[in-house]
Parts: structure tokens; sequence; C-alpha cells
């Protein structure tokens, strides 16, 4: 069974891009619309813009260029 390392690799990609909006978008947009963010929910909009980050990156690299190269 071959893999469609195509489709992964966009996938990814795209789930580290919308995880990475929405920690953007709610870390500007949320302190505006109802105020004041607590510690965690800042923390957590702060940790899903990084995991977004890593998820793209390594989606890439991983399923893009390292699992074609050993297959």
């Amino acid at each position: 069974m071959r893999l469609d390392y195509a489709t992964y690799t966009k996938r990814g990609f795209l789930l580290g891009v919308a995880l990475f909006l929405l920690g953007a978008i709610g870390t500007a947009a949320g302190p505006s619309l109802i105020g004041q963010l607590p510690g965690w929910e800042q923390t957590a909009l702060f940790d899903s813009m990084v995991i977004g980050i890593a998820t793209g990156f390594f989606s890439v690299f991983g399923f893009g260029i390292f699992l074609p190269l050993t297959d």
C-alpha cells in the first residue's frame, strides 16, 4: 500500500496554517471583543500559533521530502 504523500503534505500544512491563524486572530481580536483574556487563554492561543508553525514545517519536511526519499 502506497501513501499519498502529496495529500498528507497539503493537509498537514493547511492544518498548521489553520492552527496558526486561530492563535493569531484570537490573540489580536480576543481582547477587543471580550476584554482582558485570562492567562490560560493567552497561553493556549500562543501555543496554538507555535504548534501550527511546527505542524506546517514538519508535515512539509516529513511527508513532502523525507518519506518519499525513503520509499
